[in-house]
């Protein structure tokens, strides 16, 4: 019968492959990012990353666990869909709100997993462990809201390029950033 601790071992082994890919993944999004603060950040993230990777390993040494990864399904799907997005819009105004997007994407699929985590960690009696996932999630957290932040700062206007749908032409000369907020999310 498996319990509580399979079910947080199999997950761990889930967010350990999946911190690698993305770890491989971030250079690539930097790399097509066209505004500078947004490249700052993802490469930011990727530092970050490389530490949840280590911090991961240190998660499995307190459960005197073997590191060990398991092909995480959603994240390759992610990071696929993140390339597809980045090839389809190199080069329009659009591509920064698109990598912000699929970054987004991202982080909120490892948020959702690193709070399960953190609570089955605290669960299973295992404090230290539960101290470093509530550092990743929260980090995690911290890139998500960058990130928006940067959407609502300039790339969901810049996504607009020349063209602005007519709903939204008295919007920029009232200062109304009901759009802007409206497109972050």
């Amino acid at each position: 019968m498996k319990i509580l601790k399979d079910l947080f071992l199999d997950e761990l082994a889930d967010m350990y492959d999946a911190e690698r890919r993305i770890v491989k993944a971030l250079p690539k999004m930097a790399k097509a990012a066209t505004y500078e603060k947004l490249k700052r950040a993802i490469l930011a993230h990727l530092k970050e990353t490389e530490g949840h990777v280590k911090k991961l390993e240190q998660v499995f040494h307190c459960f005197d666990e073997k590191v060990k990864g398991k092909t995480c399904h959603a994240t390759v799907g992610l990071l696929e869909e993140g390339d597809e997005i980045a090839a389809d819009f190199k080069g329009s105004p659009a591509i920064n709100a698109a990598l912000i997007s699929a970054g987004q994407k991202v982080e909120h699929y490892e948020m959702a997993s690193y709070g399960c985590l953190h609570e089955w960690a605290g669960l299973l009696g295992n404090n230290e462990a539960a101290g470093l996932l509530q550092e990743i999630l929260d980090q995690e957290k911290a890139a998500n809201k960058s990130l928006n932040e940067l959407a609502l700062a300039s790339s969901n206007e810049e996504a607009l390029g020349d063209a602005e749908e007519p709903e939204f032409a008295g919007n920029k000369k009232t200062g109304n950033s009901n759009r802007s907020r409206a497109l972050a999310r």
